[in-house]
């Protein structure tokens, strides 16, 4: 039976993950998953691909507030503002209006990173959707497009395989940022998954996740570590679906309903995907 190895959320969009045993799920993804933002002085967004340092980050959600620390920075805990400034900041091609953290947040962040930056967060008041090419538009944090990333253990498996071919060091799962991490019956099993349900939620696969430079960074430090994954994801898993290109790892999804999951809860294949995914 396949079951849920491990879930993670990202409460900084880019700062390290959390690791939970269980979480909710709402229509823009996990609680306190990717509802703060760090931008530039420009109002743009930041991940660790413009920022590595963001990857030292670490933030811990509260009830109603978040608690920042960093290396030699001490901690820094900011309160989720319900009012205030609010800015319209972007995020790849959407502009958000999200509330302002604080001066004071700004200050301690931008010390830590070692640039100016701003933090913004994303109440219930802001509104952001998925862009309606995979399916109906649906909510979404700030994740670069969809509110869950799922993966499996044992595409992690097969993939180091063809690295450690190549003469390379395996990976680890951190390198991809899941949300929601499955032991599957068999590699590459998610391509052909269109709906599953874990617990009593839904969760519709809309279509796999094109890797960037993220996945080439240490998930601790930021530091660059070379080609790897991309290079044999390159090989292996290239999409040649003509509005879809690149290496691809993991699948996005949307939620079918509210509820929770947790770790070791069996995944069901509602609906099945029997034509896959197109790979050269």
């Amino acid at each position: 039976m396949m079951r849920v190895s491990s879930l993670h959320i990202y409460p900084v969009k880019g700062a390290r993950a959390v690791n939970c045993d269980q979480a909710t799920t709402h229509a823009r993804g996990f609680c306190n998953d990717r509802r703060w933002l760090v931008t530039d002085a420009d109002y743009r967004f930041l991940t660790q691909r413009e920022c590595p340092a963001l990857a030292q980050l670490i933030a811990l959600p509260g009830t109603q507030d978040l608690s920042l620390s960093f290396e030699g920075c001490g901690e820094f805990t900011v309160a989720s503002p319900e009012s205030g400034e609010r800015s319209s900041i972007t995020i790849w091609k959407d502009r958000v209006g999200a509330l302002r953290a604080s001066a004071d947040a700004d200050a301690w962040l931008s010390d830590a990173l070692g640039r100016a930056v701003r933090l913004y967060y994303m109440d219930d008041a802001a509104t952001r959707d998925t862009s309606g090419r995979w399916g109906a538009p649906a909510p979404v944090s700030f994740a670069d497009g969809y509110p869950f990333l799922i993966t499996t253990t044992q595409s992690l498996e097969a993939l180091n395989q063809e690295i450690a071919c190549g003469g390379g060091a395996a990976v680890g799962m951190e390198r991809f940022r899941p949300n929601i991490v499955i032991d599957a019956d068999r590699s590459w099993a998610e391509d052909y998954w269109k709906v599953i349900k874990i617990g009593d939620v839904t969760f519709d696969l809309a279509k796999p996740c094109v890797r960037c430079v993220v996945t080439t960074k240490d998930q601790r430090t930021g530091e660059s570590l070379g080609k790897e994954p991309l290079k044999s994801l390159g090989r292996i898993r290239r999409s040649t679906h003509p509005e879809l290109s690149g290496a691809l790892f993991g699948w996005n999804a949307t939620p079918g309903n509210q509820g929770e999951v947790r770790v070791g809860d069996a995944v069901e294949v509602v609906e099945d995907r029997p034509e896959g995914w197109p790979l050269a």
